[in-house]
C-alpha cells in the first residue's frame, strides 16, 4: 500500500500543534482572552457608575429649594376703597312746555351748544294771541267804566254838597239829603269796583301775555343739547305733567361721578379724598377725581346698603360722556418709603410649628405677627409690627429689616411629586 505524500504546510501545522500541546501553550492563550474580557467589563462598569453619579449630581443641583421665598421691598403703599358709579353733568336740565299746543319750529339739535335765553323751539301762537287781544280789550273796557264811575262820583258829590247847603237853610227835606248822600256813596263804590275790575282785567291780560311768551321756549342755562325729543308739527299735551322737549347739560368739561359706596367702607372715606377711575372706553387709562360730597340717604338694592358719593371730574379733554359707567378706586391712606412684604409671607408657618403655642408672647398685641427667613438652611422667625395693607402687600416695622431680605412664603413640591414638609399644614390668616 502506497502512502500519499502530504504538503509541507500541513505537516508544519500538525507539528506546531503537537508542540503547543506538549508545552501547554493553548491554556495560556485561553487565560489571556478571559482576562482581557473581564477588564473590558470592569472599564464599562466604571464608566456607567461615573455617568450615573454625574447625572445624579446634576439632578440634585437642579432641584428647587424646599421653601419658596420672596424679598422684602421698599416702596409706597396706598389703601383704596373700590366702587362703581356713573358719570353725569354737573347741572343737567330737562326743558319742557307748560302749555299744550302744536310745535311750530325747532331751532336746535343734538350736541348743539346753546346760550342762556336762546330760543329752542316755538309753539303755534294763534290762539294765544287771540286770547291776549280779548284780555287787552277787556282791560280797556274796564278802564272806560272807571271813567264813567269817576264822572258819576263827581256829579253825586256836587249834588250832595248842594243838598247839604239847602238843608241847612231848611230849603230841602231830610229825605232829599239822605238820598243825595246815598247816591254819592254809591258812586264812590262804583269807582272802587271799576278799579278792581281793571286790576282783574290787567291780571288776565298779563297771564295771557305770559302764556304767549311761554310759547317760545328758551334755554335756561349755557350748555349743550344732550337730547331733542320733539319735532315740528308734533302736538304737545301738558294736561297732567310737563312734557320734556330737550335735555340740556351745563359745560361738559366739568362732570360729577356718582359712586355707590358699600356701608362697610363708609368709615374710611371722607370729603377731599383723591380717587382714580376707569371707563370701558379707555380701559388702559386712569382718570383723577376727588370726593366733594357724601350723601346720607341710604340706597338698598337686594339687601345691600350703599351711600351715594359725589366726586368732581376734570373733563377738559372731553373724552368722558354722560352716562358712562366707571370703576372707582378711592385712596383712603397713603404711606411712602415703607418696608413691604407680600401678605402670604405673614400667613406662612414652617413645618412643625405649633399654631396654638407658637410665639404667643411675641404676638401679645394685635399688630404683631411673625415672618420667617432662612439661616443656615433653617427657618428663623422675625417678629414684625404690621401697618397698612392693600390686600396684596403689607407695611411692616421691625429692627434689622432691610430690602432684599428673603422671606418664606410657601413650601414647594419635590421632583418626585412628593409633598414638601409644609404641604397640608394649616397657615395663619393675616
Amino acid at each position: 500500500m502506497s502512502v500519499k505524500p502530504q504538503p509541507i504546510e500541513q505537516f508544519r501545522h500538525h507539528q506546531d500543534t503537537d508542540i503547543a500541546q506538549t508545552l501547554g501553550l493553548d491554556d495560556v492563550k485561553r487565560d489571556r482572552k478571559r482576562v482581557k474580557g473581564w477588564g473590558i467589563i470592569a472599564i464599562v462598569g466604571v464608566l456607567v457608575v461615573s455617568i450615573g453619579l454625574m447625572v445624579r449630581n446634576q439632578i440634585l443641583n437642579s432641584r428647587p429649594s424646599e421653601f419658596e421665598t420672596v424679598e422684602i421691598q421698599r416702596g409706597s403703599l396706598s389703601v383704596t376703597v373700590a366702587a362703581t358709579g356713573t358719570l353725569k353733568p354737573i347741572n343737567q336740565v330737562d326743558v319742557g312746555s307748560e302749555l299744550s299746543g302744536t310745535i311750530e319750529t325747532v331751532e336746535v339739535g343734538y350736541n348743539d351748544r346753546v346760550k342762556f335765553d336762546q330760543i329752542l323751539a316755538t309753539l303755534n301762537t294763534d290762539e294765544l294771541k287771540a286770547k291776549a287781544l280779548r284780555s287787552e280789550a277787556a282791560l280797556e273796557s274796564e278802564q272806560a267804566k272807571l271813567q264813567v264811575a269817576k264822572a258819576t262820583l263827581v256829579e253825586t258829590r256836587l249834588k250832595f254838597q248842594r243838598t247839604q247847603k239847602l238843608a241847612a237853610k231848611a230849603l230841602a227835606s231830610r229825605q232829599d239829603l239822605d238820598n243825595a248822600k246815598a247816591a254819592y256813596l254809591r258812586a264812590q263804590a262804583e269807582v272802587n269796583n271799576a278799579k278792581a275790575q281793571i286790576a282783574l282785567a290787567r291780571a288776565t291780560l298779563n297771564a295771557d301775555q305770559t302764556n304767549l311768551d311761554k310759547a317760545v321756549i328758551h334755554s335756561p342755562i349755557d350748555g349743550i343739547v344732550l337730547a331733542r325729543k320733539v319735532e315740528p308739527g308734533q302736538t304737545v299735551a301738558a294736561s297732567f305733567q310737563t312734557p320734556v322737549l330737550f335735555t340740556l347739560a351745563e359745560d361738559l368739561r366739568r362732570m360729577v361721578l356718582h359712586a355707590n359706596i358699600d356701608e362697610a367702607s363708609m368709615a374710611q372715606i371722607k370729603e377731599g379724598h383723591n380717587a382714580t377711575f376707569a371707563v370701558d372706553a379707555y380701559p388702559n387709562r386712569k382718570f383723577p377725581a376727588k370726593i366733594i360730597s357724601i350723601r346720607n340717604t341710604p340706597q338698598t338694592v337686594e339687601g345691600i346698603v350703599t351711600y351715594e358719593t359725589l366726586l368732581s371730574v376734570d373733563n377738559s379733554e372731553l373724552l368722558l360722556r354722560p352716562g358712562m359707567t366707571a370703576t372707582v378706586d378711592i385712596t383712603t391712606h397713603m404711606v411712602e418709603d415703607a418696608m413691604l412684604v407680600p401678605n402670604n409671607a405673614l400667613r406662612f408657618s414652617p413645618p412643625g410649628t405649633n399654631e396654638a403655642a407658637a410665639p404667643d408672647a411675641a404676638l401679645s398685641t394685635d399688630r404683631k405677627q411673625l415672618v420667617w427667613t432662612l439661616q443656615d438652611g433653617r427657618p428663623v422667625p422675625i417678629t414684625v409690627t404690621v401697618g397698612l395693607s392693600d390686600g396684596h402687600k403689607t407695611e411692616v416695622l421691625a429692627e434689622g429689616l432691610k430690602p432684599g431680605l428673603p422671606l418664606l412664603v410657601n413650601g414647594v413640591k419635590s421632583d418626585k411629586g412628593e409633598s414638601s414638609p409644609t404641604d397640608g399644614l394649616p397657615q395663619r390668616d393675616n
